[in-house]
């Protein structure tokens, strides 16, 4: 009987990146259209566009990527680097998620320190900010549903999972929880429940 948990990630993606070079270019078209966000369209980029990973691969790593400290973004980038091509990919991933942003806003902060705070032009770019960031709040609401659907292979039911998950967000939205107690406590618990799941199902 092969054993459950070596089953849950037997999911192979169909494709990797052919070289360092690459890595670098498809992180930082990645970073430039992360505004509010990289998450927001990671998935899209690398599972559906690139297929580099699975959406389940992707929901692992990004699981990971939230539970270590530092920027979810930024430990994706550097796991995914070095998930093909070892310590240089996560110094390639990362460098490629950092370096077009980091010209790009120094750039804009220059550009607006120009600006006086009084005239009609900062009042059209503070606008035109605040858009943006509608626009990524709704493009993290749809990245959210659209990983949901790897929940259904969970060896918890999709009814559990969608319960623990509604148990995060309002332990963080409504309570106020930090999220360092929240990966800690429910996170926690949520591994040991279903490691007691996979050790049943592989005893049975």
């Amino acid at each position: 009987m092969p054993d459950p948990v070596l089953a849950l990630s037997e999911e192979d993606s169909c494709a990797r990146p052919a070289s360092l070079g690459e890595l670098f270019i498809a992180f930082t078209v990645l970073a430039l259209q992360g505004f509010g966000g990289v998450i927001a369209i990671a998935q899209r980029e690398l599972c559906e566009r690139r297929r580099w990973l699975t959406a389940k691969e992707f929901v692992e790593l990004l699981g990971t990527a939230q539970v270590l400290p530092g920027p979810n973004v930024c430990n994706l980038s550097l796991m995914i680097g070095d998930r093909f091509f070892g310590w240089r990919g996560a110094a390639v991933a990362l460098a490629g998620m950092m370096t077009a942003p980091l010209i790009l806003m120094l750039f804009l902060a220059w550009l607006i320190a120009l600006v006086p705070h009084d005239s009609t032009a900062h009042g059209l770019v503070r606008g035109a900010l605040t858009g943006i960031a509608a626009v990524a709040a709704g493009q993290i609401v749809g990245t959210v549903l659209r990983l949901a659907a790897p929940l259904k292979q969970h060896p918890l039911s999709l009814g559990v999972s969608l319960s623990l998950a509604a148990a995060a967000f309002g332990m963080m939205a409504w309570l106020r929880w930090p999220l360092v107690w929240v990966l800690l406590g429910l996170g926690g618990a949520t591994c040991l429940l279903t490691y007691a799941v996979l050790r049943r199902r592989r005893t049975t």
